[in-house]
């Protein structure tokens, strides 16, 4: 009975767990494998497995986020009060209205898209091989990219520690960022207002050419066949 019991209790707390998963009620877990679309939930700790796709949506995860290799993760408003951690992954995008309680961690993983998060410590992006994005994000701590080959643009940012850029191949483009420490090497002059962003300049036309005058023509006289008939006045002498 004792385990007939048991077994019933854990095939009510899987279902619990998947209706949550499906978008129904909000539910407290230990930790988590995300493979698909997780809702609004509350969970200790999520992993993302290898070459999986995990899109969270408002999720509220009291641990870590960790993003194996080749997975993909897509975050949408969540809340994590511990880390989010990704080497050799994919991708990454941590977009707005989410927090971050602890760093933003991307190791030698491809793309990253990291927009207007507030992370309560660092922002660290290293030896990535894709383009990577950090816009309009309050960081308590330190931005720090090192040794990326993608591009980087970093525009927005409000700073807490240090701006740090070394060793990005090309080199990192921004500006309008707010930083308390100090902006090095090739961040320098990543402070004040964003990069201008120059508009294409309109097509060309070419103007239709005047129209050419057309001189005058002259009255050709009218040719009439003959023979004539001539009649003359009649004189008397």
């Amino acid at each position: 009975m004792h385990t007939r019991l048991r077994t019933l209790r854990r095939v009510g707390a899987a279902l619990i767990l998947l209706i949550a998963l499906l978008g129904g009620m909000p539910v407290l877990a230990e930790d988590i494998v995300c493979d698909g679309t997780v809702g609004r939930i509350e969970v200790d700790n999520v992993r993302v497995p290898r070459g999986a796709t995990c899109t969270m949506n408002e999720t509220i995860v009291d641990g870590n986020i960790e993003v194996e290799e080749g997975a993909t993760l897509r975050a949408n408003a969540v809340r994590v009060d511990g880390n989010i951690q990704a080497e050799d992954a994919a991708r990454v995008d941590v977009l707005a209205n989410s927090f971050v309680g602890g760093n933003i961690q991307i190791f030698q993983s491809g793309a990253a898209d990291i927009t207007a998060v507030t992370i309560d410590g660092d922002l660290q992006l290293e030896e990535n091989t894709q383009f990577l994005n950090a816009l309009n994000n309050i960081i308590g701590g330190n931005l720090q990219a090192f040794q990326n080959v993608g591009g980087l643009t970093i525009i927005g940012n409000t700073i807490g520690g240090n701006l740090q850029c070394q060793a990005n191949v090309p080199p990192p483009t921004g500006g309008g960022n707010l930083v308390e420490g100090d902006m090095e090497d090739q961040c320098t002059n990543f402070g004040g207002e964003p990069p201008a962003v120059t508009p294409p300049a309109p097509p060309t036309s070419t103007p239709p050419a005047p129209p050419t005058a057309t001189p005058p023509s002259t009255p050709v006289p009218p040719v009439v066949d003959g023979p004539f008939t001539v009649y003359l006045p009649l004189i008397a002498w």
